[in-house]
């Protein structure tokens, strides 16, 4: 099938789904980098690392302007990923993070403390949910009535078709349709606000600022001294980073382009095999990207409009089957884009350190468990950061994959609440086990239990010790 009948194919297949054309023409441009041999591989010969960046904590710290910067301010929170990793089917931000509140209860509450705190009735607040996660969510926030001004509280991010691994044409999967259809990533943002009329919407209420950060990390709140420092640059891109640690060191990190020195993220899965220890160098790349993003909204749409709709994201290609469960299924190509790859799409860009207050993901239970442990606390304004003793290092956790990597195992062996984790620096569970009330872990600390049978880690204070239950 040549390229034009191929257009014709996605094309098809996407408008019969109902995808927006701006998402419609992005993915086909991601087509053709694959079917021209395109993977969007970034070899450690084509980059260079950052030495040094601005740091949050240089800012002045003054309020001055801030009700103005707030009423130009719309905040967006990604909340279209499911916890399937997890073992659910309903949106991750639903999950209880302390007591009976989830990430959702936490994000309304900082968004509206905010509002009070200056008697204003901005930032202005969405939502990019998905066809997944889109009911639940809208259904859970009608206890936060004020939180939308004009009853519209989200905005839907896309789907688009995996494709035949061989033949690049979408793929067909009768057995069960919806496996032909994949989510796009988060680069899918910019076409998304275009594409449902949002961003005109926005700037036509006089907005110019964007935040943007992800729903599973409450850390991530307003800062007006970084609204204000944005605004202040001039800049249409602005990447908050922080440090990485020996935790970090396969996540994407920040670095420049040799050629054309612009600033560029760089994933895991855009780096080749063999270069996967200068990847995970911890101390030559330097700054990971938190996906906190500041984008300014005219600039956004002048880049759109400039390229017929789309932001040319570098590639992120998945090979996978059709159907995940199923390894003798064929061989299917998802083709993804990250929204923090846009910061080599604009002529002027920036990056700032920010600390790790502001970066407390959940990807895994173990990152579940950190949150719900005295490691973290709540702060007056609703933030879930690292308890200061810390010291910016979040306790490193291993718990068994085949026993606690799905919240129903978790849950059972964490009836009892979390152990006590603000002095600890690892924490390794292997085995079935349920801890009891009171279990506090301090320095290393290791649990492992060998037999089938349940075993229970008793009350009380573990210190730099192995325990064989």
């Amino acid at each position: 099938m040549n390229i034009a009948d191929l257009d014709q194919s996605i094309s098809h297949k996407m408008r019969a789904a109902g995808v927006a054309t701006p998402t419609i023409n992005t993915f086909l441009g991601a087509a053709h980098k694959v079917i021209a041999g395109e993977r969007g591989m970034l070899p450690e010969s084509t980059i260079e690392p950052i030495d040094a960046l601005p740091r949050q904590s240089e800012i002045r710290d003054e309020d001055a302007n801030a009700v103005e910067l707030l009423q130009q301010l719309v905040v967006v929170k990604l909340n279209g990923g499911l916890g399937t990793g997890m073992g659910l089917d309903r949106a991750k931000s639903l999950i209880p993070v302390r007591g009976a509140e989830c990430f959702l209860d936490f994000i309304a509450r900082q968004i509206l403390h905010l509002r009070r705190e200056r008697n204003a009735t901005e930032p202005a607040f969405y939502l990019m949910d998905s066809f997944s996660t889109q009911k639940d969510t809208v259904d859970y926030l009608k206890k936060y009535p004020s939180l939308s001004a004009d009853g519209q509280i989200d905005f839907l991010q896309n789907m688009v078709p995996k494709l035949e691994a061989q033949t690049f044409e979408p793929i067909s999967w009768p057995t069960d349709p919806e496996l032909e259809w994949c989510p796009p990533g988060h680069g899918d943002l910019y076409p998304a606000l275009l594409g449902c009329g949002l961003l005109d919407c926005l700037l036509s209420r006089g907005l110019k600022y964007m935040f943007v950060s992800n729903s599973d990390n409450l850390g991530a709140t307003v800062d007006v001294k970084l609204v204000r420092y944005f605004a202040d640059s001039g800049f249409s891109f602005l990447m908050e980073v922080a440090e990485r640690t020996s935790a970090d060191k396969k996540g994407g990190h920040l670095a420049r382009r040799l050629g054309n020195g612009r600033l560029l993220l760089r994933e895991s899965a855009q780096c080749p095999k063999e270069d996967e220890a200068q990847f995970q160098n911890i101390e030559r790349h330097r700054y990971f990207n938190t996906n906190n993003l500041w984008i300014r909204l005219d600039h956004l749409k002048a880049e759109l409009e400039r390229n017929g709709g789309t932001i040319s994201l570098p590639l992120i290609t998945n090979q996978k089957t059709v159907d995940p469960q199923d390894s003798t299924s064929p061989k299917v190509l998802q083709l993804e884009s990250a929204m923090g790859a846009a910061i080599e799409c604009f002529a002027h860009t920036g990056a700032i350190v920010v600390p790790r207050v502001r970066f407390a993901p959940v990807k895994t239970t173990a990152d579940l468990l950190a949150l719900r442990s005295d490691a973290y606390r709540v702060t007056d304004d609703f933030r879930l950061v690292l308890a200061e003793s810390r010291h910016g290092q979040p306790p490193l956790i291993d718990l068994d994959a085949q026993h606690y990597k799905l919240m129903a195992g978790f849950d059972a062996c964490f009836a009892n609440g979390a152990p006590s984790l603000i002095n600890c620096d690892s924490l390794k569970v292997s085995g079935k086990m349920i801890f009891a009330l009171g279990v506090v872990c301090e320095g290393k600390v290791e649990f492992s239990n060998a037999s089938s049978e349940t075993k229970t880690v008793a009350t009380g204070t573990y210190r730099d010790v192995q325990v064989r239950l």
